[in-house]
């Protein structure tokens, strides 16, 4: 793979961020096409083969508003009323999940300062979280060992908001790190540096994806018994057309 990514997509997204209106971005959108849109696409597209051999049911189609973030903001619910966002991402999730909200999902995001990697939840809700602790209780060892595989080689560390109260004091340190949490992702988070416009940039993405594969599984063994115990939800007919 060629270098896709370039200092000058750096250079967009600080310049955005400086004049974040519709008038700017018009005069500026072949950058945007040309900087940001074109080298993700290119990403997307080689990490594709990959990315079905960890889960063929993975959305890999190099496509905006699916794997690719858009660049318009929705502000409807937002007090910002910035019409665009100066961060950029890619995603490999399943078809209708949420960006990594309540189903786990790979991600790549630049900003005009940093770019991080990694596996797991974009905002997961308390009742996955209290399922994804009812696993670790019921299998303890085998958590163990899927984390360690994840964490070798120090490359990926775990994050997430965490509870302020201890959940379960008699847990060990090494599952409390884990058990805490409100949310949950592996990530790797990197300074603006050379190698992210080297073309291994794409073998540091396939080693961090590879390393967070079985936390990956295990995540959707957690998800699949949330859904699979959900009582039914009565369908409720809309009063108005759609």
């Amino acid at each position: 793979m060629e270098a896709a990514i370039s200092p000058q997509l750096l250079a967009f997204l600080a310049d955005l961020g400086s004049n974040n209106n519709r008038a700017w971005f018009e005069k500026n959108r072949n950058r945007y096409e040309e900087y940001v849109l074109r080298p993700f696409r290119m990403l997307v597209e080689d990490l594709g083969g990959f990315m079905l051999s960890i889960d063929p049911d993975l959305e890999v189609r190099p496509r905006v508003g699916g794997t690719i973030s858009r660049i318009f903001r929705d502000t409807r619910f937002s007090r910002d009323k910035s019409p665009y966002r100066s961060t950029v991402w890619i995603v490999f999730k399943r078809p209708g999940n949420d960006w990594g909200a309540d189903a786990p999902a790979f991600f790549f995001e630049v900003t005009p300062k940093g770019y991080r990697y990694g596996m797991g939840f974009y905002s997961a809700s308390p009742e996955t979280m209290r399922r994804f602790r009812e696993a670790i209780d019921r299998s303890p060892r085998e958590f163990l060992k899927i984390a360690r595989a994840c964490l070798k080689q120090n490359w990926l560390t775990p994050e997430g908001e965490t509870y302020k109260r201890v959940l379960a004091a008699s847990k060990p340190a090494e599952v409390q790190n884990w058990y805490q949490r409100k949310s949950l992702y592996l990530v790797r988070n990197r300074p603006i540096e050379k190698r992210l416009f080297d073309p291994r940039l794409i073998d540091d993405l396939i080693r961090a994806f590879r390393l967070a594969t079985p936390l990956y599984r295990f995540l959707w063994e957690v998800k699949t018994t949330v859904c699979s115990q959900d009582p039914p939800r009565k369908r409720v007919r809309p009063s108005t057309p759609l």
